[in-house]
Formats: C-alpha cells, sequence, structure tokens
C-alpha cells in the first residue's frame, strides 16, 4: 500500500499546504495531535517511513492524525518552521509544536517517540 492510497481511503491522514496549515494542523490540534510529516517526492528516506506511517495511523485509530506536507511545493512552511532536513516529522498539540524529529525511523522508534509525546 503506498500512502497515497492511505490519504485516498482514510480520515486519519491527509495532505496539507501552506494556505490551509493554522486550520488544518494548528487549530485541529486542539481536538487531537497532529503529526505533520514533511517530505518530498525525491526523498529516500521519506519513503522508507511512508509504510511506518501508514499502520501508526490505522494502529492509533484517529487518536492521532497525520498531515503530509510536501515540502518543494510548500516551502514557506518548511521556512516558518525552520526545517533543514527530511524526513521532518513534527508533533502538535494543543496549537504548539510539543515534539520533532528529523530522518527515518523503523516504526517501533517512531511509535515511541510519538507515545512519549502525547
Amino acid at each position: 500500500m503506498h500512502f497515497e492510497s492511505l490519504r485516498e481511503n482514510s480520515s486519519y491522514a491527509f495532505d496539507v499546504c501552506h494556505e490551509n496549515f493554522v486550520a488544518d494542523v494548528i487549530d485541529a490540534s486542539h481536538q487531537h495531535p497532529i503529526l505533520v510529516d514533511f517530505w518530498a517526492e525525491w526523498c529516500g528516506p521519506c519513503k522508507q517511513i511512508g509504510p511506518a506511517l501508514e499502520e501508526l495511523a490505522a494502529e492509533y485509530d484517529g487518536r492521532i492524525k497525520i498531515a503530509k506536507v510536501n515540502v518543494d511545493e510548500n516551502a514557506q512552511v518548511a521556512m516558518e518552521l525552520r526545517i533543514r532536513g527530511i524526513p521532518a516529522l513534527f508533533l502538535f498539540k494543543n496549537g504548539e509544536v510539543v515534539s520533532n524529529k528529523t530522518g527515518a525511523a523503523p516504526k517501533s522508534a517512531l511509535k515511541s517517540w510519538i507515545d512519549s509525546a502525547i
């Protein structure tokens, strides 16, 4: 399963752009944590963590949502958050970044990181 198919078939993952970042991530994080995955099509490590994020989205069953931000199409958001490398994962809760992580990691490490932050 590719991440694109998850986004088409799931309410747990969605694409975000600069125009809707505040509403779909910052404001929405008051309802439930939002994990933002900053990625690019050309990024090998970004593609490596895709399946783990798919599985985690389903396992958390709505307790967190995953937002995908393509940095090539939304450079302004990446610049505002001072992202220097991808994949970059930012966890928002109650309108604030509560944790962030750069680089690929196995699913178990991602789950531990999320659990410790939420």
